[in-house]
């Protein structure tokens, strides 16, 4: 699914024009991004968490040449779904 997709699907379920749908789609994107950037964790009730995690410097290994490199330290995205998606998630499988 795309971000166009998003915007089509608040189209006709909401029944906003398309450029409103596209607006409130992107203040979500937007308000979201800008909550991870200042390093808060974002909860949405029956999806899950997003949270952003500090990672330290370690040292790995090019793959290609075997030569030792430095990996630095950078903050990371990670999400964590709640049990009522894990749940819809696995109850779809069994349809199947």
């Amino acid at each position: 699914m795309t971000k166009a997709d998003i915007i089509e699907s608040v189209y006709e379920q909401i029944g906003f024009s398309k450029r409103e749908a596209a607006d409130v789609v992107e203040t979500v994107f937007e308000t979201m991004k800008s909550t991870l950037a200042n390093g808060e964790k974002i909860k949405v009730s029956g999806f899950g968490n997003f949270v952003v995690r500090s990672k330290r410097a370690r040292v790995g290994r090019n793959p290609q040449t075997g030569d030792v490199i430095t990996i630095s330290e950078r903050r990371v995205l990670t999400f964590k779904p709640s049990q009522v998606l894990k749940d819809a998630l696995n109850d779809n499988q069994s349809d199947a």
